[in-house]
C-alpha cells in the first residue's frame, strides 16, 4: 500500500521499532490495493460478524466491535499503514515533540467534515477535552493519563501538554481509541452523542460515511469524499456490515456466499472446517488477541465491600484459581490449538513479554496443582468450597465462550475448593454491569489497540483502569509511568519485565490465552489485510 500522501512529515519519536515487531506479518488476501480515486468496485462488499458495538460515540467505547466501525469513519491523527506497526501521520501534516513536554501536530489547511464542517484545530482539542470530562467506564480515557491539557494557536496547529518528559507510548495512544477525532458542532461537550443523532449529522471525517444504521443489525458505509489522510481512498462503492447473533449462522453466510468476508468470531471448530472448503479462502493475521479472568476487588469473595472484608484471605481466592487453571486444556480441547496458553500479561510477540506466572502457581511448569492451591487457602484460612460467582458473555467473544467456562468451572470444581455459579450475559448489557460491580469474577478478551506491550498494562493496573475492578498498587503504578518515558530500550524492557513480576502476585486478572486474527472470505474477494495495526480497514476490499 502506498501513503496517501507521501510529503507528510514522519513522527517524531525515540522509541524506534521496540513494539511487536514478531509480529509483522500480516494476513492478507488477494491484491486489492488503494485506489486514490477510490469507488472502484460498483457492487457492495458484505462483511459479516458478532462483535457488537457499545456505542458509536469514541468517547464511550474501548472494545473490538466499536472500533470495527470507528476506525472507518474517524479520523486519527496518526495511524499505522497496512503491514506496519510504525506510528505514522494519518490526519496530521506532521506530529513531533517540539519539547520533552510538548508534542506539536500541524494539520493541512482546508480539511472538511464529510458534512462540509470545517475540520480544525478546534475539533481535536474538544475530542481530547470531552473525553476526559465525561470519563465514561466504557471508554478509555483511562489511556491519556499523561495528557495536562490541549492548546491550539491557530487552526492548523495543536500542542499537548503532557505531565511527565519523554512519553514514549502517547504518539501510540494518538492511533487507538481515545485518538478518534470528532466534529465540534455536532457531539455534546459534556455527555455521549447518541449514535442516529452521529448518523444524521453526517459527522464523519475518516474513510467512510455511514448511510445507514440500524444499531447491531446492519451498518451502510460509503466513501467520504472529503477524506485526506494516510490510507488510500476507499476502492469500493459500498460496505455494508452485518451483525449476527450466532457464530453458526455467520460461517453459514459465509460458505453459501452470503456474505464476502467473516471476520468475528467464528469457532476454532469451524475456522478448522472451511479451510478445507474450497469455495471460501481463510486469512490468518498476526497474533495479539488474550483472554483473562478479571476479579473485581470490591465484590470477589472476600473483596472489600463484603461482610467478610480481608485482603489476605481474597488475594489466597485468587491465586488459588491460578494454581487450578489447566491452560493446555483450555487450548487444545476448545480451541483446538488456535489460542495457546499464556503465563503472563504482555503476550509473546512484544518486547518485555515474559512468563512470569508460570512459576508462581500450579506445577511450575504451567500445569495445574489442586494440593498447592488447597494449602494456599488454608494458609489463610479461607473455609472451602469457596462460593464463586463467574460471568462470561455468550456473544462477544465467539461461541466457544460457553465451552470455555464450562471447562473452567469443572476445572475449579473438581478441586474441591470452588463452587462456581457460572452465568451468562449479552454483551451490550454485560458490558454496563461490569463496570457497575455486578460481577465478582467475569471474562474479559483483548484485542490490542496499539503495538506496544504497554498497551497490555496502562489500560489495566493504573488505579484509574478499563477494568473499573478497583485494583490499586501504587508500585505498579510508579513502574508504568515509569516505563513510559524510559528513552533507553534495554531499561524500559526490563521495566517492563519487573511490573508482569509485580502483577501477577497481586492478581487482579488471570490470563489464559492468546490468539491470533482469522478472517474467512469468498475466493473472489481481494483485499482482506489482517495486519500488525490489529485494525481491519475495509477500503481495499473489493470483489
Amino acid at each position: 500500500m502506498s501513503l496517501h500522501n507521501s510529503t507528510r512529515a514522519r513522527v517524531g519519536l525515540a522509541i524506534g521499532a521496540f513494539g511487536a515487531s514478531a509480529l509483522l506479518l500480516a494476513g492478507c488476501a488477494g491484491g486489492g490495493g488503494g485506489d486514490a480515486d477510490g469507488g472502484n468496485s460498483d457492487e457492495p462488499i458484505i462483511v459479516g460478524t458478532t462483535d457488537k458495538v457499545t456505542t458509536l460515540d469514541p468517547a464511550g467505547s474501548y472494545d473490538n466491535g466499536s472500533l470495527a466501525v470507528q476506525t472507518q469513519v474517524f479520523p486519527y491523527l496518526l495511524n499505522t499503514d497496512y503491514n506496519s506497526n510504525e506510528v505514522v501521520p494519518d490526519l496530521a501534516e506532521s506530529a513531533e515533540f517540539t519539547s520533552p513536554t510538548e508534542y506539536t501536530v500541524t494539520l493541512p489547511e482546508g480539511l472538511k467534515w464529510a458534512n462540509g464542517n470545517d475540520l480544525t484545530s478546534s475539533d481535536v482539542k474538544f475530542s481530547f477535552d470531552r473525553n476526559i470530562k465525561i470519563a465514561d467506564p466504557n471508554g478509555a480515557s483511562s489511556l491519556l493519563y499523561n495528557l495536562d491539557s490541549v492548546e491550539t494557536p491557530d487552526e492548523t496547529t495543536v500542542v499537548f501538554h503532557l505531565k511527565s518528559p519523554n512519553d514514549q507510548v502517547f504518539p501510540f495512544i494518538l492511533t487507538s481509541f481515545p485518538g478518534a477525532i470528532v466534529d465540534d458542532e455536532v457531539f455534546s461537550a459534556d455527555e455521549l452523542t447518541p449514535d442516529q443523532d452521529i448518523v444524521d449529522a453526517n459527522a464523519f471525517g475518516g474513510p467512510y460515511s455511514i448511510t445507514s444504521w440500524d444499531f447491531n443489525k446492519t451498518v451502510e458505509f460509503t466513501p467520504n469524499e472529503n477524506y485526506q489522510g494516510l490510507l488510500d481512498a476507499p476502492v469500493n462503492s459500498t460496505v455494508v456490515l452485518s451483525y449476527y447473533a450466532e457464530s453458526s449462522n455467520l460461517k453459514l453466510a459465509v460458505q453459501e456466499g452470503d456474505i464476502d468476508v467473516a471476520y468475528r468470531s467464528l469457532s476454532a471448530t469451524d475456522v478448522d472446517d472451511l479451510t478445507g472448503n474450497d469455495d471460501v479462502q481463510v486469512i490468518n493475521g498476526p497474533g495479539g488477541e488474550i483472554r483473562y479472568i478479571v476479579f473485581n476487588f470490591n465484590t470477589q469473595p472476600y473483596g472489600a465491600t463484603t461482610p467478610e472484608a480481608d485482603p489476605a484471605k481474597a488475594l489466597a481466592v485468587r491465586q488459588a484459581v491460578a494454581d487450578l487453571i489447566d491452560r493446555d486444556a483450555l487450548s487444545e480441547q476448545v480451541y483446538k490449538g488456535t489460542y495457546t496458553p499464556l503465563y503472563s500479561f504482555v503476550p509473546e510477540g512484544f518486547a518485555g513479554a515474559t512468563e512470569a506466572l508460570k512459576p508462581l502457581y500450579g506445577d511450575g511448569n504451567g500445569g495445574p496443582d489442586a494440593e498447592k492451591a488447597k494449602a494456599r487457602l488454608e494458609a489463610a484460612g479461607v473455609e472451602t468450597p469457596v462460593a464463586l460467582s463467574l460471568q462470561y458473555s455468550p456473544d462477544h467473544y465467539g461461541p466457544s465462550s460457553g465451552d470455555e467456562y464450562a471447562m473452567i468451572k469443572s476445572q475449579l470444581e473438581e478441586s474441591g475448593l470452588f463452587s462456581v455459579d457460572l452465568k451468562s450475559t449479552e454483551w451490550v448489557q454485560y458490558s454496563e454491569d461490569r463496570t457497575s460491580d455486578v460481577y465478582p469474577a467475569y471474562q474479559l478478551g483483548w484485542f490490542p489497540d496499539y503495538s506496544d506491550a504497554d498497551n497490555y498494562l496502562t489500560p489495566f493496573f493504573l488505579t484509574d483502569n478499563f477494568l473499573g475492578n478497583h485494583f490499586s498498587d501504587p508500585q505498579t503504578e510508579e513502574l508504568i509511568l515509569q516505563q513510559a518515558v524510559e528513552t533507553d530500550p534495554e531499561k524500559r524492557t526490563q521495566e517492563i519485565e519487573d511490573i508482569q513480576a509485580r502483577v501477577a502476585e497481586l492478581l487482579s486478572t488471570v490470563p489464559l490465552l492468546q490468539g491470533a486474527q482469522v478472517a474467512v472470505a469468498g475466493t473472489d474477494v481481494d483485499g482482506v489485510i489482517l495486519d500488525a495495526s490489529f485494525k481491519f480497514r475495509f477500503a481495499p476490499l473489493t470483489k
